[in-house]
């Protein structure tokens, strides 16, 4: 078994997966995929918390908490499928990495619903705590990257220079081909930090 690691960038209601497996010079994607984390057929799935915004608090603590559960379950389902797959064409994942926001503390409820940034903000973070939740779940390790510190961390951590880094990101996705955008980079590029995590 190759080993291999998955990485996440969540989106409100789905997420880009990007598999990495180790290989001869540095890790090869072996899966690229789109999950869904809410239901489009379920009015305000995708988006919440601007569907909890006109409500009474207690309705919308009750709507927040059933999208909650929601995004895990179809997370955990589309991250066990995945981990399947990879096991049968002979990977055994061995962590997984997850894109993070600014990672500023939520305030409660009722002040989030009061402003539209917040909202955003935290639709995001519903999604990214689906995916941590799923990969705990499948008992995954999990190595969180504030985004913006992605291509530093990576430079330091894989020990290859910031620009070199980019241009093996951006050939990475030859080999399987499009879509190869910057979701599918930045995952990939989390997936490896999870892989060399490992693999240390």
């Amino acid at each position: 078994m190759t080993k291999a690691a998955v990485g996440f960038r969540a989106h409100s209601g789905w997420s880009a997966l990007v598999a990495v497996a180790a290989g001869a010079r540095w890790p090869v994607v072996i899966d690229r995929r789109r999950i869904e984390l809410a239901d489009a057929a379920i009015p305000g799935s995708m988006q919440p918390y601007h569907a909890a915004e006109p409500m009474k608090l207690k309705d919308a603590e009750a709507c927040i908490q059933r999208s909650i559960d929601q995004a895990r379950r179809l997370a955990q389902r589309a991250l066990h499928a995945a981990i399947d797959e990879l096991r049968k064409s002979g990977h055994e994942v061995a962590g997984c990495g997850i894109l993070l926001a600014s990672g500023r503390p939520a305030p409660a409820l009722a002040a989030i619903l009061a402003s539209h940034a917040l909202i955003h903000t935290a639709e995001g973070e519903l999604f990214r705590d689906a995916l941590r939740y799923a990969s705990e779940r499948c008992k995954l390790p999990v190595t969180a990257v504030k985004e913006r510190d992605l291509f530093e961390r990576a430079a330091a951590e894989l020990r290859i220079p910031s620009g070199e880094l980019q241009r093996r990101v951006a050939e990475m996705g030859r080999a399987i081909g499009p879509p190869w955008r910057q979701d599918q980079k930045l995952a990939a590029l989390v997936g490896w930090l999870a892989l060399a995590g490992d693999v240390e």
